[in-house]
């Protein structure tokens, strides 16, 4: 980037056990107009000397402490799976403190908050329990399950980011978000599927729809083109105030 201010700043954070390694193509594809920032949670990618943190209101604060000083043009959100539920934190946080809110969020393969979920405790699984469902839900190298030390570093860092998820609670009194919101679900993704993320649009005054994309759980990894364009589309439409307001 040069010093134009850019026309959005994007902060994309990742899904458990992952880091912005994923994600490393996006910049590129994206409008070069954007600023995309690529985010780390502590323990993961750049940031594997900090200590995890397994509480999501903990790691909003985190987030937002690092980049409020980045909150200098208009700015969006971007999360997938655990990456959208701290998403949607930062910006309840952001909201609760007064400051300046992003003209978009978008949430990805991650169920609407719901307080009276009880999510199975996966984080407490035995590791070959515990990687069965990882096989099963995509997204982990086969070379991790396969080479033990490799799983030996792995496996803490998927167990605190599946226990973040699994141990988090929604506000029963937070209200709808005044931001833009769209969400996004594979079409095969039996652990998160679409008819789950539909009820994203009671968390919002201005939903912009689900799109539903063929895959599963990961299924931008092979080729996120499809997800990207509608990310552009939607961002670009909230960022100019155009798009369906959801009534009330």
């Amino acid at each position: 980037m040069d010093s134009t201010r850019p026309a959005l700043r994007l902060f994309v954070f990742h899904h458990a056990g992952g880091s912005h390694l994923l994600y490393r193509a996006w910049p590129s594809r994206l409008p070069g107009s954007w600023d995309v920032r690529l985010m780390d949670a502590p323990g993961h990618g750049r940031l594997l000397d900090l200590p995890y943190i397994t509480d999501a209101r903990r790691l909003a604060d985190f987030f937002v402490r690092r980049i409020e000083p980045e909150l200098t043009c208009p700015y969006a959100f971007f999360g997938h799976s655990m990456g959208g539920l701290v998403a949607y934190e930062i910006t309840r946080l952001l909201a609760a403190r007064g400051r300046p809110l992003p003209v978009w969020l978008g949430v990805s393969g991650r169920a609407a908050p719901r307080p009276t979920d009880l999510p199975s405790p996966r984080h407490a699984l035995p590791d070959s329990e515990l990687q069965t469902h990882l096989e099963l839900l995509g997204g982990t190298p086969d070379e991790v399950f396969d080479n033990p030390t490799l799983w030996a570093r792995f496996a803490p860092v998927i167990r605190a980011d599946l226990q973040l998820a699994e141990t988090w609670r929604p506000d029963p009194d937070a209200g709808p978000l005044p931001v833009a919101l769209s969400a996004y679900a594979g079409r095969e993704d039996h652990f998160v599927p679409p008819r789950d993320m539909a009820g994203w649009q009671e968390h919002t005054d201005r939903f912009l729809g689900l799109t539903v994309l063929d895959g599963g759980h990961f299924y931008f990894q092979d080729d996120p083109g499809p997800l990207l364009a509608h990310v552009e589309r939607d961002a670009a439409a909230a960022l100019a105030g155009a798009g369906p307001a959801r009534s009330r």
